[in-house]
């Protein structure tokens, strides 16, 4: 969601969304390179392919250069689990949503265009604050929201 759009993304299955979502966690993939690279491939050879580093296979996707490729293997080689497994590896510096609102907050994030990796950092930030031991999810939400204005 942005100011001039709003756009509505649609996948076949979760494999494909939770592979979207970890691929843009990456710096320089959004929402149009990542739903490129599930195009050209299937969430089992993409997956494959970040995982052996298999450059080559990634340049084929329209927007990727050789630099891309490599970054996306660095960032993602040892996060990207084989698809079909149903689990996904979380990064080890962002902790896990710990209640039923930090992860509600989360995806109201990713909701309004911020990437799940942000959307992570600052729900783990603003789970520290002590005003949030006893919030409720919308006021979790505009925690979260200041935060990422900052």
């Amino acid at each position: 969601m942005r100011e001039d759009s709003l756009t509505l993304f649609g996948f076949g299955g979760d494999d494909e969304r939770a592979l979207f979502e970890q691929v843009q966690t990456v710096s320089g993939v959004g929402p149009r390179l990542a739903l490129a690279m599930l195009a050209v491939h299937d969430p089992a050879q993409l997956s494959s392919a970040i995982a052996t580093g298999n450059v080559t296979a990634l340049t084929k996707v329209p927007g990727i250069g050789k630099k891309g490729a490599e970054r996306i293997v660095l960032e993602l080689r040892d996060k990207v689990v084989p698809v079909g497994t149903g689990e996904t590896k979380a990064t080890p510096e962002v902790p896990a949503a710990t209640t039923p609102g930090d992860s509600q907050v989360a995806e109201a994030l990713v909701g309004l265009g911020w990437s799940a990796k942000q959307a992570d950092d600052a729900v783990a930030k603003v789970a520290k604050l002590p005003e949030a031991d006893s919030a409720t999810t919308p006021v979790l939400l505009r925690l979260a929201l200041r935060e990422l204005g900052r």
